[in-house]
């Protein structure tokens, strides 16, 4: 019998038929494997989920976070991370984006250390990107992967090429294509499992590994979670345990109160933390949505030197260091202008000015979302960082309070501001929709968060009658004023029939749904998700 022709536990039902191919990724050896892990892990995912809800409760309630009193052992002990794999010590830039075969040829070809594939924020997860991501990372560990243009142009990896990482998607995600006993499966659980299955082996052949980044914690009882579902992955494939490696992104503002204790439930298995700065302003605003002394001001004025942006990522560096591991900062999202020589290498200043911050301050390493940047970084960081990091450089003099956490950055809301919310979000969204993750919009590589950082402006400043600069008050009347006046212009340039055919209509009904909800809606893509065609 055939790996095609095996018959699927009983369990398991896909709400997509199958190619030859995808049925192959999908093996019956493969879903036995993913539905033990749903099966064992399941459960706690959905009780942490609602720890979130009560959480959320008692902040709504006049609870602000702190660092917590049950875990200040942990804070205080002398414990650290595992040693670092060879092929992560230097990373010194890292490159990232979807999962589609030129992007995954051109991103390790790039000249990073590292490339994140991602299933999560620069992903629509329609099934066929989900499945094809997966089945083009098989090729690429296997080093099958090619790529011919519709032009004739062939893309294939050097010899040398970027260290791969994952990137599955958060816990509160679901796959509503794959049904186990009568429901739809963890998203996150799903993106691990089938890409360890087929890939963990192959990696640690290479001298690799199975190396992943974790999205949208708020505690480090999620990261246990995501610990005791690598430990029984490895006792189940009999790979070396610690063989998986992962880095945290810190972009809720919960598990910023968390650092040492997300490191310690991971710390045979951590490859540091990362600065995630856009989610981590919409958790802000999200997380607050109930105080109006927690208005934002626009979202360009906050930049990261911003006093709770420079305390959270100062403190992830004293955190990782202490603990012998690597503080990764944020992301540099322009994109070439090469119609504008001039705004072009304005822009690479403003990359080269945040690098600067960043490896100053004494961060290991940074994220670029484009091929072209990762020389700009890479400059920068060669200048100021000789070794492969700075794990050295502990900070053991900065000191951090929950005040420096919660402070609100200064700053006015303007008429501009509100419009390049409206403009951007329904932009981004109206391209998700489509299927599209990753989306060049003003010269910026824009991805869900930028979505969802300019829903949750606008949720917050309608809700709370913020003031523009201007006098006036934003209220749903003059949002929707503006968004027919931004529905206008998408219709002008595209043109009446290409209007039509797009998702414009769409987008704009769902993103305002979302900000004059009642109740500020938790994510956008889980909002979107069921909207999703394939």
């Amino acid at each position: 019998m055939s790996t095609n022709d095996t018959p699927l536990p009983n369990s398991i039902r896909f709400t997509e038929s199958l190619t030859p191919e995808q049925r192959d990724l999908l093996s019956s050896a493969a879903v036995q494997f993913l539905v033990k892990l749903v099966r064992e892990f399941g459960p706690k995912r959905a009780e942490l989920l609602r720890k979130r809800t009560e959480r959320q409760m008692l902040i709504d309630d006049g609870h602000r976070p702190d660092f917590l009193i049950e875990t200040r052992k942990v804070r205080e002990s002398s414990w650290t991370c595992a040693p670092i794999p060879k092929d992560l010590l230097d990373r010194r830039v890292e490159i990232t984006g979807p999962t589609d075969r030129k992007m995954i040829i051109n991103a390790l070809n790039s000249g990073a250390n590292v490339f994140m594939a991602d299933f999560e924020d620069s992903n629509s997860p329609t099934w066929k990107n989900i499945i094809q991501g997966q089945l083009n990372l098989r090729d690429t560990v296997t080093g099958k992967i090619e790529f011919k243009s519709p032009e004739g142009k062939e893309y294939k990896l050097k010899d040398k090429i970027a260290t791969l990482m994952v990137r599955p998607r958060g816990w509160h995600l679901e796959e509503k294509h794959v049904i186990v006993e009568g429901k739809p499966i963890s998203a996150s659980i799903f993106d691990f499992a089938i890409f360890f299955f087929h890939n963990a082996r192959g990696l640690l052949k290479k001298g690799s590994g199975p190396y992943f980044y974790l999205p949208k914690m708020e505690s480090h009882l999620e990261a246990r979670l995501w610990n005791d579902i690598f430990v029984r992955a490895q006792e189940e494939l009999r790979v070396p345990r610690g063989s998986v490696r992962a880095t945290v992104l810190i972009e809720t503002i919960l598990a910023a109160f968390e650092m040492d204790e997300i490191l310690y439930e991971l710390r045979e298995h951590s490859a540091g933390l990362n600065c995630g700065r856009w989610d981590y302003i919409f958790s802000f605003i999200k997380k607050f949505c109930a105080y109006p002394q927690y208005v934002f001001p626009d979202r360009a004025q906050v930049g990261m030197t911003t006093h709770f942006l420079r305390s959270y990522s100062k403190l992830l560096i004293q955190t990782c260091h202490k603990r012998n591991i690597h503080a990764m900062g944020g992301m540099a999202a322009q994109i070439p202008i090469k119609n504008n020589p001039v705004a072009n290498e304005e822009a690479r200043g403003k990359v080269r000015a945040d690098k600067e911050r960043e490896v100053t301050d004494g961060h290991d390493g940074t994220w670029v979302a484009h091929p072209d940047l990762v020389g700009v970084a890479k400059e920068v960081f060669d200048l100021r960082m000789k070794g492969p990091h700075q794990i050295d450089k502990k900070l053991a003099d900065f000191s951090v309070k929950a005040d420096d956490l919660l402070t609100v950055p200064e700053g006015q809301i303007t008429e501009a501001g509100l419009r390049v919310n409206i403009d951007v979000g329904i932009q981004y969204l109206e391209a998700w929709l489509r299927g599209q993750g990753c989306v060049p919009i003003y010269n910026l590589m824009e991805d869900a968060a930028t979505s969802e950082i300019s829903r949750a402006q606008v949720w917050q400043w309608i809700h709370r009658g913020a003031k523009l600069s201007d006098g006036r008050i934003v209220t749903a009347e003059l949002y929707r004023a503006l968004l027919k006046e931004n529905l206008d212009k998408m219709k002008a340039g595209l043109g009446e029939e290409k209007y039509k055919q797009s998702k414009f209509m769409m987008a704009s009904l769902l993103f305002e749904k979302m900000v004059t909800a009642e109740h500020f809606p938790q994510f956008l893509t889980l909002e979107a998700y069921g909207k999703l065609e394939g």
